[in-house]
Parts: structure tokens; sequence; C-alpha cells
């Protein structure tokens, strides 16, 4: 009997994608189903960026149908599609930018600026344009960290333009002033200039722009919730308990404000001595999981101890881009596919598919 589309379905409702923990079907990334006797055509649309999984999946698919329903003939095509996602009620996704994501942590020094950059050059490295804004007023870390030095360039005057490298859009009030000049400034004003840094950058269609927020629940994180249009959040902390007390309040007032939290990342998870490979938990040890567990999210991934994630990112060649092929490095991206594919199942914003329809009386 010649095969059917039905056939062909089911076989997929099957196949659990890993990144959604969902099967193709029901995560309604099957777009397309042809059927002619035993050749089967199928069309797979991914919501999320993932270039490096694209041929494994295709693979499995193809074996899939083979091995299940008996197609002699396979063809898949496998694409990725991002779109912008849902925001707070009363804000709009911004223009030039799909989505916003906040990476927050309670306490300070659980590697937040690490994994931010990481992840927006895995993000790149999978497919998606990227950005990241630098909301740390007090201590910027993302100039460095991009290896970036000098002023940007303005549009008319206007506009700032973002720097860039390895492919990653950035701004960072470390751009704009001098790197020992010290920010005496108050909440007001620094939630001023997290505005004007946001709004008054001029991003480049973005798929994902990464706000590497300060540590803490103040003034920046509440403006980040209520002025700027964000359509998830993540939480990075390590396994310390005082470190995860804190990290909680985070996770908490991004719920309260209707802010999903898209998952955890455990940091500093376990050293590995570089001299007889020893493993310790330095800071304890189960605490993103336990977390995770106790609000119903995710942990998306726990990354080591290591020295030359540190090294990197000081010498301004973060992890993913000195090391591609490391096993920090296929964490990270692993995090970063996790983590926009989490985005990818929230509800979609399609405002920006309707025209703009002004009156205008003669």
């Amino acid at each position: 009997m010649p095969l059917t589309q039905s056939d062909v379905e089911s076989a997929l409702r099957t196949l659990v994608d890993p990144n959604l923990d969902r099967d193709l079907v029901s995560a309604r990334q099957v777009k397309k189903i042809e059927v002619e006797d035993s050749r089967v055509r199928v069309k797979v649309a991914l919501g999320y960026p993932a270039a490096g999984f694209h041929a494994e999946l295709k693979a499995l698919i193809e074996q899939k149908l083979r091995s299940e329903i008996g197609a002699t003939e396979v063809a898949v095509d496998v694409v990725t599609e991002i779109l912008s996602h849902s925001v707070q009620k009363t804000l709009k996704p911004m223009p030039g930018v799909k989505n916003i994501i906040a990476i927050a942590s309670g306490k300070g020094g659980v590697g937040k600026s690490t994994t931010t950059v990481n992840l927006a050059l895995a993000l790149t490295a999978e497919g998606a344009r990227v950005g990241i804004l630098d909301a740390d007023i007090y201590g910027p870390s993302q100039p460095l960290m991009l290896g970036i030095s000098g002023r940007p360039d303005t549009e008319e005057g206007k506009r700032l333009i973002p720097m860039v490298a390895y492919g990653v859009q950035s701004m960072s009030i470390g751009y704009l002033v001098d790197e020992d000049a010290p920010m005496i400034w108050r909440g007001p004003m620094v939630t001023g200039a997290l505005q004007q840094l946001l709004k008054d950058t001029r991003w480049d269609d973005l798929d994902y722009l990464l706000i590497d927020l300060p540590p803490g629940t103040g003034d920046v994180q509440l403006t980040l919730a209520q002025q700027i249009p964000v359509s998830g959040a993540i939480i990075v902390t390590t396994p310390q308990d005082i470190a995860l007390l804190d990290a909680q309040r985070g996770l908490q007032m991004f719920e309260k404000v209707g802010i999903p939290v898209l998952g955890i990342v455990e940091n500093m998870s376990i050293h590995i001595c570089s001299n007889c490979g020893h493993a310790e938990p330095i800071f304890g040890e189960g605490g993103g999981e336990k977390m995770a567990r106790k609000y119903g999210v995710e942990l998306l991934g726990s990354l080591p101890l290591d020295i030359s994630i540190r090294k990197n990112a000081d010498g301004g060649y973060p992890t993913v881009i000195a090391e591609p092929d490391s096993k920090p490095a296929q964490i990270y991206k692993g995090v970063a596919r996790k983590m926009a594919a989490r985005l990818a199942l929230r509800a979609k914003d399609y405002s920006a598919r309707f025209p703009t329809i002004t009156v205008v009386n003669d």
C-alpha cells in the first residue's frame, strides 16, 4: 500500500526534539508533508537557531521514516524561522529587535556576564543575529570580554551605532566613559542611562538581544520589568546555598511581573584539577537542579569551574570563539539552543505583521 500523510505524521509524533522535549508534530515544527507512493518529502521549521543540529535532525527523521513506515526515498528540509514572542501585557516589542532576553543573577560573582557573552556567541554560531546590552552601569564588563575599545559612532548625531565583535552587536556605558572613571550615580540616573542605551541604539535586525543585568533586584531590574519589552529571562547561579537564595529572589521577581523564566544555568558546578584530574564540587552540588524542581523551570545546563573560561573572557576572546570544540563551548551551545527553544514554545507576537494605518485629515 502507498504511504499516506497520516502515516508520516504518526511516525513524526514519536520523534522528540531534545531541545524542546516535545515531538515535532505537537511542537508545530512540521510545516509540510508530501507523499508519493513510498517517497516522502518533509519540511521542518525550527523556531530557534540550531545550525549545528540541522544535519542530526535531518538524519533522525530520515531513519525514522525508513525504519517505521518503510519509506524508500526521504527528502528532509530543515530550516530555522525565528519569530517575535509576546512580552509584558502593557508593552510591545522594540523595532529592530525580535526578542529581548534578560540574563540575571541575584548575587554578584557567579559568572553572569561570562555566561551572557558566551550564550550570545553560541546563538550567533547557531545562525541567529544577536546583540548584548550591558546593563551593569556601575561595573560594565562586556567591552573587556568582547575585546572592544573606543567610542561608538552616531547616526546623524542622534542614535548610537552598536559596536560589533565576532558578529555580535553590543552597547555598554563602558564604551562611553573612560575605563577608570567611577560611576557615582543615583538610581534614577542609572535607570535613565539604561533606557537611553537600549532605545537610542540602532540595533540592526536582531533575533535576540541579551541584557546583561547587574546583580540584585533593584532599580535597574524593576525598570526592565516595567518599561522594557522582555520575552523571557535566564537565571545564573552557582550551587552555593547563599547564591541560590539570591537567585530565587530574582526568579520570583520575574514571575511577579509576568516575564517567563526560560531556565536556570548553574555555573562553577564542579572543579576538575588541571594537574591530577580530581573532580571536586567546591561550591556544593545539585543546587541548580533543586531550584529548578522547586520552581518548575528547567536546568538548562551546568558549567564547570574552568580556568580557561576565565582566561578567555578576560582576554577578550570568549570560550565559544577561542575553543569552539571544547566541552565548555559545547555546553554553552547546548544551553543557548535550549534557551531559545523554550522561548520558541511561548506565545508569538504578530503585531509587526499588521500595517500601521495613519489617518491624515486634509
